[in-house]
C-alpha cells in the first residue's frame, strides 16, 4: 500500500462519478469506494499494519481522498436531481387547460338523513343525539319493554353484558330528554342503531330518525297531520298516505304509516307486492307507562312518537332494491347521487 495507490484510486473514482447518469448508479459507486467494505475504507482500516512514517503519509492521502469523493458524490447527486427537475418541467405544457379535480358527493344515506331532519326542523322539532352504547333501562325497560317482554326478541340485540348493549333504536333519547326537561318537548333523534340482522333489506348497522312531541292536549290528529306533512314534503304532495293500526309496546294506540307505491303509483307491482302501498314508519301516542318512567303525569300530558329507517326512506326515494348497495362503496353507484 502506497501514497501512489491511494492517488490512483481517487482519480479512478472521480472519473466514474463524473460519468454517472442516475442516482441509483451513484449510490452503487458510493458503496464501492466508501461503503463498509469499500476500496478506500479497506485502505483506511489497513493503516495499522504500516510502518509509522508510511502510515502517516498514506493516512493523510486517504483522508483527503475520502473528503474529495464525498464532496464529488454530493455535487453529482445534486446535479442529477436538478437535471431531473428541468426535464420534468420541460414536459409540462402550461398552455393546456387545467384539469378539474373530482368533487366528492354526499352519500345517499347522508343526503336522505339531512333531508328528513330538515323537514322536521322546519316543523319546529329539535335534533338531539346520544350514546350508541346504551343501558338496558333506556333502550328497553323505560320504554315499557320489561325483561320478559316478547317484543325484545324482535330486536336481535348486541349485548355487552346484561345491562349494557348497542342501542337497537334511537328511542332511548326520548327517555333521556324527558328525564331532563318538562313539557313541551319536541325532538327528533337521528343516529346509527344496531341489530343482529343482514339480508337484502336489513344490515347489522343502520340509521333511524325517531321523533317525540309531548305537551298538553296533543291528540292523534296532531300525529296524523305532522306525519302526513312529512311524507308530502319528502315524496311529493301527490303521494297517498294511510295509517294502519299496529302494535308497539311504547305507544297506544299505535299505527304504521304507508305511502302509495312510488314505483307503480298504487297500481300494484312486485315492489309493493301488488298492494299499491309501501310501509314507511311506525308511530303512536306515547304509552302512559313511558310517561310514568320519566315522572310525567299521563293525566296532564299527552304526546306522540314515531320512528323511521333512513335506509328504507332512501330505497323508496331513489328506487333501490338492495340495501347492501349503500354500504358497498361502489363509486359507479355513488356517482349517481
Amino acid at each position: 500500500m502506497s501514497v501512489a495507490a491511494v492517488t490512483q484510486l481517487e482519480a479512478a473514482a472521480l472519473r466514474e462519478i463524473r460519468q454517472v447518469q442516475t442516482p441509483e448508479a451513484l449510490e452503487l459507486l458510493r458503496v464501492k469506494y466508501l461503503g463498509h467494505k469499500g476500496d478506500l475504507t479497506l485502505i483506511l482500516r489497513g493503516l495499522k499494519d504500516l510502518d509509522p512514517e508510511l502510515r502517516r503519509q498514506v493516512g493523510r492521502e486517504a483522508n483527503q481522498a475520502k473528503a474529495a469523493l464525498e464532496t464529488a458524490l454530493a455535487q453529482a447527486l445534486a446535479a442529477l436531481k436538478a437535471a431531473a427537475r428541468r426535464a420534468a418541467a420541460a414536459e409540462i405544457d402550461v398552455t393546456l387547460p387545467g384539469r378539474r379535480p373530482p368533487l366528492g358527493r354526499l352519500h345517499p344515506i347522508t343526503r336522505t338523513m339531512q333531508e328528513i331532519c330538515d323537514i322536521f326542523l322546519h316543523l319546529g322539532f329539535e335534533a338531539v343525539e346520544g350514546p350508541e352504547v346504551e343501558l338496558d333501562w333506556y333502550n328497553f325497560e323505560a320504554l315499557n319493554l320489561p325483561p320478559d317482554h316478547p317484543a325484545r326478541d324482535m330486536q336481535d340485540t348486541f349485548y355487552f353484558s346484561d345491562q349494557v348493549l348497542l342501542r337497537t333504536h334511537t328511542s332511548p333519547m326520548q327517555i333521556r330528554t324527558m328525564e331532563q326537561r318538562r313539557p313541551p318537548v319536541r325532538i327528533i333523534a337521528p343516529g346509527r342503531v344496531y341489530r343482529r340482522d343482514s339480508d337484502l333489506t336489513h344490515t347489522p348497522m343502520f340509521h333511524q330518525v325517531e321523533g317525540l312531541l309531548v305537551d298538553k292536549g296533543i291528540t292523534f290528529a296532531d300525529l296524523k297531520g305532522t306525519l302526513t306533512t312529512f311524507v308530502h314534503q319528502m315524496f311529493g304532495p301527490e303521494i297517498g298516505v294511510r295509517f294502519r293500526p299496529s302494535y308497539f309496546p311504547f305507544t297506544e294506540p299505535s299505527a304504521e304509516v304507508d305511502i302509495e307505491c312510488v314505483i307503480c303509483r298504487g297500481e300494484g307491482c312486485r315492489v309493493c307486492k301488488v298492494t299499491g302501498w309501501l310501509e314507511i314508519l311506525g308511530s303512536g301516542m306515547v304509552h302512559p307507562a313511558v310517561f310514568e318512567a320519566v315522572g310525567y303525569d299521563p293525566e296532564e300530558f299527552t304526546g306522540f312518537a314515531f320512528g323511521l329507517g333512513v335506509e328504507r326512506v332512501a330505497m323508496l326515494k331513489y328506487g333501490i332494491d338492495d340495501l347492501r348497495l349503500f354500504f358497498d362503496n361502489d363509486l359507479r353507484f355513488l356517482r349517481q347521487f
